[in-house]
């Protein structure tokens, strides 16, 4: 029995130290990276960035003034009132004066509970007012949606930085694989006696070469992700992993014309510049329609005494004509709307001209990027070529390995070519997204390639 329970004992702290090195191995380890996928990484910015949060809290800000204006114009205003006093009254002062009568009266008590309404029939400055206001929210509401493209299209960047520098760190492993390999045959090569210490050397120079090439390259990954977590809101501790990698997908569009009518359509920061015009319409009409009559009826009704007990109830309506017979002020306004409508006009028209600028800068920049992922995926190739042939001439004995080091080079410049053109091609693809407006479908879909 004793020796079973120390043999229980055994087990036991066998099983606590296997417990206890899995879980310093996965503390050391560190948490799993967080996959993410360009969509998700969009849709995280949306929900975190500050500008889109500010661009909403200005819609709520304009929704209370059309709130406040169209209450204004429709909705009766209603108010209590009451008062209970006790006063004294001088007779004199109000030219009351008779012989034998005070000149001071009282004390007496006065009660009055009373509910007053007035309720706008006609006023067409009002409500041209709520229609102005209707048109800002309306242009509110596409600001949001603008500030929502620019997001988009700053986090599009953001993630395709980081493809790029992961582009950029999977190829210097690849070089320092090579820079390994070239070292190890050069000193096969050196023991064999057919090669001499300046090539073992100059291979662990180019090996030290690529590895603080590839320390460099994972450093600049790191700043891409940190930069990328900041914008999704995320902690700049939490660890990513990009779930896509940089790649070329070709992409045809239609012509310029027919792309910058539609993006015209699309477009929030263009259609909001439009409804700011709509609104801007309505304030003239408004402004001119201070001049005209307006009606309102209004009235009370409450009880009235001496005392409370003696309260008997009374009561008014009537109706209200008001006209404007000077007004200054209108005119000053009437200038003011005047000129911002002119500043209005010509920030649509620049506008215009901007969207069918962007589009076609996207389409040389998609077209230009498109023909250098071809040319730098042929020096690729022929740098790869390059580098297993003046491999297998330094193997051979034919050549020391100053061929294969250049090789080395010219297939690291190969390599970066390829990264820049298939970079530049997304981006262009990206900034087309943002020209043609509603960027975050557009990406989606041009990232397929279609």
């Amino acid at each position: 029995m004793r020796g079973r329970t120390r043999f229980a004992g055994a087990a036991f702290v066998l099983m606590a130290q296997l417990m206890g090195a899995g879980a310093a191995r996965a503390a050391a380890q560190g948490p799993a990276p967080y996959r993410l996928s360009l969509q998700d990484a969009i849709e995280k910015a949306l929900a975190a960035n500050v500008n889109g949060l500010v661009a909403g809290a200005r819609v709520e800000e304009a929704e209370g003034t059309r709130m406040r204006r169209d209450s204004a114009w429709r909705l009766p205003r209603v108010s209590l009132q009451s008062y209970a006093n006790s006063q004294n009254r001088n007779l004199r002062a109000f030219g009351i004066s008779f012989p034998g009568t005070p000149d001071v009266v009282g004390p007496f008590s006065n009660y009055d509970f009373r509910v007053y309404a007035q309720q706008n029939l006609i006023d067409r400055a009002s409500a041209h007012g709520v229609k102005a206001a209707e048109r800002t929210l309306e242009a509110d509401k596409l600001d949001v949606q603008d500030a929502r493209d620019q997001i988009v299209r700053l986090t599009a960047g953001l993630y395709l930085n980081g493809e790029a520098a992961a582009a950029r760190v999977e190829a210097a492993q690849s070089r320092v694989r090579d820079a390994d390999a070239l070292l190890k045959l050069a000193r096969d090569r050196h023991d064999a006696g057919t090669a001499t210490g300046v090539d073992v050397l100059r291979a662990e120079v180019q090996r030290a070469n690529d590895r603080q090439a590839l320390l460099l390259a994972q450093n600049q990954l790191r700043q891409g992700l940190l930069e990328l977590a900041r914008d999704l809101g995320m902690s700049p501790g939490t660890p990513l992993e990009l779930g896509e990698a940089l790649r070329f997908e070709p992409l045809t569009q239609a012509g310029v014309e027919s792309l910058a009518e539609s993006a015209l359509a699309e477009r929030a920061d263009y259609r909001s510049l439009a409804s700011q015009r709509q609104s801007l319409e309505e304030q003239q009409k408004a402004n001119h329609a201070r001049w005209l009559p307006k009606l309102s009826v209004n009235g009370n009704y409450g009880g009235i005494g001496r005392s409370l007990g003696g309260i008997k109830g009374t009561g008014l309506i009537q109706g209200q004509v008001d006209f404007t017979l000077f007004d200054r002020d209108r005119d000053g306004e009437a200038v003011e709307l005047a000129s911002r409508r002119k500043a209005l006009e010509d920030r649509i028209a620049d506008l215009k001209r901007g969207v069918e600028e962007e589009i076609r800068e996207a389409l040389l920049n998609l077209d230009s990027a498109a023909e250098q992922v071809s040319v730098a995926a042929e020096g690729q190739q022929l740098a790869r070529r390059e580098l297993e042939l003046a491999q297998d001439r330094f193997d051979q004995g034919r050549a020391n390995n100053v061929e294969v080091v250049t090789a080395q080079d010219e297939l690291a410049r190969a390599e970066e070519n390829y990264i820049v053109a298939v970079s530049s091609h997304v981006d262009a693809k990206f900034a087309l997204a943002r020209a043609l407006g509603d960027t975050a479908r557009n990406i989606a879909r041009f990232a397929g390639g279609k």
